[in-house]
C-alpha cells in the first residue's frame, strides 16, 4: 500500500507540472468545446474552453505505469493497453465536438462497435488459462466462485455499459474527476487488501493523475476532460472490477455513474412513450439539479459525497468476502 500511495503522489505531481503547458498548448491550438443546446443555458459561457484535457490523465498514467508497474507484472498490460486505445478513440471523438467543426464526433454506433470489440478482447485475455486466467466472482459474506468462460460475456456487458456511463458524467466542472478518483481509490484499497499490490498501484496512479487534472478543472474550469479522458477512465474502472473479482460492489462504488446513465435512459424512454413529455428537466441527472437552481459546485459536492459513501460501503462489503 505504501508503494501504491507513493506512485499515486508521483502521478499527481507529474500531472500538475505537465498540466499547465498542456492547457496552454490546447488553448493555442484553439480546441475549444462547442456547448450543446441540450445543456443548461448557464453553460453557454463555457463555450471555447479547451477540451481533450483528459490527455493530462492518460499521458500521466501511461508514463508512470510504464517504468513503475509493468516490468514482470504483465497483468497491468491489459488496463495499460485499454487506457491507451480508448484514449485515442476518445481523442478522435473530441475532435468532432470542437467549435467550428461540421461533424459532431463519432457516431454512437461506431463507438459502441469499437468498445464491443475491445471488451471481447479484454474478456478473452481475462479468462484464457494461458493469459491472465482471472475468472472468479467474489460474493460478500459468501466466498469466491469460479465462473469460467462466462467471464467473457460478463466482461463485455460490464465494459460496454460502464464506459458510456462514466462518459455521460463529464458534464460539470470537477464532477467527473472527483467521482472517478473516489471510485479508483476504492478499488485500489480493495486490490491491496486482496494481495494484488500492482493492481492497487495502477488504481492509485489513476487517482493521482485525475487529482492532478482537477487542479486545472476546478471551477471555473480552465480545461474539460472530454471523451479523451472519460472513455478510458470508464473502461479502466470496469477492468478494475473484473480483475479484482469485485463486480457485485461495483453498483455501490460506481453509483453516481450508474444513476446518471439510468436517468438518461429513463428520460429518452419516457419522452418517446409520452409523446414529448420529460421525466427530468434535463438529463443526465446533474443537469436536472442545475435546472432546479442549484449551483454546479453544489451539485458536484453532493454527487461526490454520495459517491464517496457508496465507495465506503463497497469497500466494506468487498473485504467481507
Amino acid at each position: 500500500m505504501f508503494r501504491a500511495l507513493v506512485i499515486g503522489a508521483i502521478a499527481f505531481v507529474l500531472a500538475v507540472v505537465a498540466g499547465g503547458p498542456a492547457v496552454a498548448f490546447l488553448r493555442r491550438m484553439k480546441v475549444g468545446k462547442a456547448i450543446s443546446a441540450d445543456q443548461p443555458g448557464s453553460h453557454a459561457i463555457k463555450a471555447g474552453t479547451p477540451t481533450m484535457g483528459g490527455i493530462i490523465i492518460i499521458a500521466t498514467v501511461l508514463l508512470v505505469t510504464a517504468p513503475f508497474n509493468i516490468r514482470e507484472r504483465y497483468s497491468i498490460l491489459l488496463p495499460f493497453a485499454m487506457i491507451a486505445v480508448t484514449g485515442m478513440l476518445g481523442f478522435v471523438d473530441d475532435l468532432g465536438t470542437l467549435q467550428g467543426r461540421r461533424h459532431a464526433g463519432l457516431t454512437w454506433r461506431l463507438k459502441l462497435s469499437v468498445m464491443l470489440v475491445l471488451a471481447i478482447i479484454a474478456g478473452v485475455v481475462l479468462w484464457h488459462p494461458d493469459l491472465l486466467d482471472l475468472h472468479t466472482i467474489r460474493v460478500p459474506f459468501g466466498g469466491v466462485f469460479d465462473i469460467g468462460v462466462w467471464m467473457v460475456p460478463l466482461s463485455v456487458v460490464v465494459i460496454v455499459l460502464l464506459t458510456p456511463a462514466v462518459a455521460i458524467t463529464d458534464g460539470i466542472d470537477m464532477l467527473e474527476g472527483t467521482t472517478c478518483a473516489t471510485a479508483f481509490a476504492a478499488y485500489g484499497i480493495i486490490a491491496a487488501f486482496q494481495g494484488q499490490p500492482f493492481l492497487g498501484a495502477f488504481c492509485f496512479t489513476v487517482v493521482g493523475a485525475t487529482l492532478g487534472f482537477l487542479w486545472y478543472n476546478a471551477f471555473p474550469a480552465r480545461v474539460f476532460m472530454g471523451d479523451t479522458g472519460s472513455m478510458p477512465l470508464g473502461a479502466a474502472l470496469a477492468l478494475m472490477a473484473l480483475m479484482t473479482g469485485q463486480l457485485l460492489v461495483l453498483p455501490l462504488i460506481a453509483a453516481m455513474f450508474i444513476v446518471n446513465a439510468a436517468s438518461d435512459v429513463l428520460q429518452i424512454a419516457y419522452f418517446k412513450r409520452t409523446g414529448g413529455k420529460r421525466l427530468f428537466k434535463k438529463a443526465p441527472l446533474h443537469h436536472h439539479f442545475e435546472m432546479l437552481g442549484y449551483h454546479e459546485t453544489t451539485v458536484v459536492i453532493r454527487f461526490w459525497l454520495v459517491g464517496l459513501v457508496g465507495a465506503m460501503l463497497g469497500v466494506a462489503l468487498a473485504i467481507k468476502v
